[in-house]
């Protein structure tokens, strides 16, 4: 633990570094998609004492210089599969970024999606020496967290303080200056695949770039895509990507469990292609230009041309399939990806939040029936979520595909603070405690 400490301090002090110098890029790496954009920054901000404790992992003001999307190869449920593939992508899209910004880029910041995430509850106590809580102690505290096993070859992704009481006195967001004797914090604790994890790291240095830090892409999509009472209250963010559907939960502004169902809009096309017996870039136009998943009457009369390619000039047998049976193809499919949702919900004891809010984004969030589909299967208020508007960002980038990487953003420019933002006590950082964590909603709220 104590190597992972330190090297999520590197990285976080390479993003300061960055900034401080002006420029650092973002980068979503997803099944479908590969997204950079280029962020300007102009300078450390003024830290406000109403921000609570974010302001220790330093905040900044930016704006977007440059933005490039290409298709995304050599990754499969949110994880590299073919390494040069994947490597050919995120150059062409870091180039393209450059290119319309002007300037070269040196250190990215990258989204993981995949990697098998896991969530847990952390707990740590201490006895106040001062009698009121200093910086020091707050470090003091986390270090008292019982880390769990969290099994063979996991890396620790995120490691927030949610959590703050001084004595009796619970909910604080920055407990320093609080006068009392005892400080307890509880921290969520996000895990990966370590594999998957490498080989983003990897394919990011044979880029020539260096690594600023790496975000879950369900955090990120949460932040950009929910509003601030859906973060204060409790929302649920759906992000449905090409390969997988990240499932992130928000309350009192803290993401307080994450988790990823290895399904997405790509099986949607592969189930069409196969239905149909057509190319899966037919397959895609399909879904997007002419799919849904609630039919009527007139969607048996209405006739799509499936001619292979959709080529004037073809001069074999002319091929037609009523809207009625692509919607026939495609609900099945967003019905199982929903029940999976449901599924993670469920465990994640979503029904005990004081407001149940569904949002959904993410490039398959897009599905003409989506949301009212999504209301009889997770039984809850659902929206359609578009990531908040960030200062240059086009208006292509503004769409629900882009929440990770409009999320991601905010978040290299207001990250929330981590583990490894605190001065670790050298005698208690990275000790391993006994007791099994727990999932956070089950016992603290």
């Amino acid at each position: 633990m104590r190597d992972l400490y330190e090297a999520q301090r590197a990285m976080r002090q390479a993003r300061r570094a960055a900034m401080a110098r002006g420029v650092l890029a973002v980068l979503d790496i997803g099944t479908s998609k590969v997204t950079c954009i280029v962020l300007q920054f102009d300078g450390p901000g003024q830290f406000r004492e109403s921000d609570g404790v974010g302001p220790m992992a330093g905040q900044s003001s930016f704006r977007v210089i440059g933005q490039f999307t290409t298709q995304s190869r050599g990754v499969r449920y949110g994880e590299i599969e073919t390494m040069a593939e994947t490597e050919h992508c995120v150059r062409h899209a870091v180039q393209g970024a450059q290119k319309q910004a002007g300037v070269r880029v040196d250190h990215v910041i990258a989204t993981i999606s995949g990697a098998r995430p896991a969530s847990y509850g952390l707990a740590g106590e201490i006895a106040l020496r001062s009698g009121k809580v200093t910086e020091e102690d707050v470090a003091a505290a986390l270090a008292a967290c019982e880390v769990p096993d969290f099994g063979r070859n996991r890396d620790v992704l995120h490691a927030q303080p949610v959590n703050f009481a001084v004595d009796a006195r619970s909910g604080l967001s920055d407990p320093r200056d609080i006068v009392g004797d005892r400080l307890a914090v509880d921290m969520h604790v996000l895990t990966i695949d370590g594999f998957a994890a490498s080989n983003l790291v990897q394919c990011v240095q044979r880029c020539d770039l260096e690594l600023a830090g790496v975000g879950s892409a369900a955090y990120a999509a949460g932040r950009a895509a929910l509003v601030e009472d859906e973060q204060e209250l409790g929302a649920a963010c759906v992000d449905m990507g090409g390969g997988v559907t990240g499932v992130s939960l928000f309350l009192k502004k803290h993401m307080l469990f994450a988790d990823a169902v290895r399904m997405g809009g790509d099986l949607v096309t592969r189930d069409i292609s196969a239905g149909l017996r057509v190319p899966l870039a037919t397959a895609e136009w399909l879904k997007t230009r002419h799919g849904g998943l609630e039919a009527t009457n007139r969607d048996d009369r209405e006739m799509i041309d499936v001619t292979p390619e959709r080529d004037e000039h073809w001069d074999g047998e002319r091929r037609t399939v009523s809207r009625a049976d692509l919607i026939g193809i495609m609900r099945p499919r967003v019905e199982e990806i929903l029940d999976g949702v449901r599924e993670v919900l469920e465990v994640a004891g979503f029904d005990q939040m004081p407001s149940r809010q569904v949002v959904l984004t993410g490039g398959a969030s897009q599905i003409p029936g989506l949301d009212g589909l999504a209301m009889r299967i997770l039984g809850q208020n659902v929206r359609i979520g578009r990531p908040l508007r960030i200062h240059g960002l086009a208006q292509q980038h503004t769409a629900p595909c882009h929440a990770a990487t409009v999320g991601l953003a905010l978040h290299a420019a207001n990250p929330q603070d981590e583990w490894w933002d605190f001065e670790m006590p050298v005698e208690r950082a990275g000790v391993v405690g006994l007791r099994r964590a727990y999932r956070w909603f089950r016992n603290n709220w």
